[in-house]
């Protein structure tokens, strides 16, 4: 794979690296992983392992590589998910959509995954191709919903499975409690947690996270942050997430929208505040869309990450 270095056939340190994401939620130490994607240039990639590596000394909890709107990059993802198992010590989670694809091309995918040890996949039904708003259209082979893919992967082996939730809710859905019902129905077909789209208020997080336990829910939910680093982030994270930005937070970053260097002092100061309220109230980990940059989301995570991690997990660089 072009720009993807590799460690001179010396094999990673699996022998200390978990096997999935449950062993890790088991624990009861909280999680912190980091979020990339599938770059389109060779530039891009080497870019990208440039950070990996960097991530890779900071010793998180796992890593993740998204899928792409519509399947778009489902082989450079899956190609980079193998790399992470085999040369690197992360632990990698697959993110995987069934969008566009037939039941016998997904039953080939996640046997790719199986057959270097990649354990952990992040189920998706996915957006439709070329506009993730558009008509959902499902293949005439394949599936319609993502608790059948999840039900799917089970099937096929000892995986550990990771869905998607929303704190304010998903677009397509007609409202927040029935976006809740088709969480809870994703986590009874076989989830073993869940991981937030982005948001910007911990009380959406708090939220979700109680009308799940009412209805008698008990899968761990792991917030997704993105700090604001950029004033064009605001518009974008609308965009990305289908939620508005919070209009409080929305008026602080207003106040230094035409210095660069305020907006992203104040982007990393709001997330790490955030990052340590939603610790503070029981979130099990902290999961970090890096953007395929480690710089920001290093930060926070040496701000919140250091002092509740047991002493033998990664060292302060």
């Amino acid at each position: 794979m072009p720009g993807s270095p590799t460690r001179n056939g010396s094999a990673p340190a699996a022998a200390t690296r978990p096997r999935d994401i449950r062993e890790l939620l088991k624990a009861g130490e909280p999680t912190f992983s980091f979020e990339f994607f599938p770059p389109k240039t060779d530039e891009g990639l080497r870019k990208l392992w440039q950070v990996i590596r960097q991530i890779e000394a900071l010793a998180p909890s796992f890593v993740s590589v998204t899928y792409g709107a519509g399947g778009g990059t489902r082989d450079l993802t899956v190609e980079i998910t193998e790399q992470l198992q085999t040369d690197t010590t992360l632990l990698p989670v697959a993110h995987f959509c069934a969008v566009n694809h037939s039941v016998s091309e997904l039953r080939h995918l996640i046997g790719r995954f199986a057959s270097v040890g990649v354990n952990n996949i992040l189920a998706l039904r996915g957006d439709p191709p070329g506009d993730p708003l558009g008509e959902w259209v499902k293949h005439p082979e394949g599936l319609e919903y993502a608790d059948e893919l999840v039900r799917l992967i089970k099937e096929l082996g000892d995986f550990s499975v990771g869905v998607a939730a929303f704190p304010y809710k998903h677009p397509r859905s007609p409202d927040i409690e029935s976006d809740t019902k088709y969480l809870v129905q994703k986590c009874r077909a076989g989830a073993d947690y869940a991981i937030t789209q982005m948001f910007f208020d911990p009380e959406d997080y708090l939220r979700l996270r109680d009308r799940v336990a009412a209805a008698g829910c008990d899968t761990p939910i792991i917030p997704e942050i993105m700090p604001v680093v950029k004033y064009s982030t605001i518009g974008m994270s609308e965009q990305l997430s289908g939620a508005p930005f919070p209009r409080h937070l929305a008026a602080e970053f207003d106040k230094v929208a035409d210095d660069p260097e305020s907006v992203r002092k104040l982007g990393i100061e709001q997330a790490q505040r955030m990052c340590e309220r939603l610790l503070d109230e029981g979130a099990p980990g902290i999961h970090f869309i890096t953007f395929n940059q480690s710089t920001a989301t290093r930060e926070i995570y040496e701000q919140v990450a250091y002092d509740r991690l047991p002493a033998t997990a990664g060292a302060r660089p």
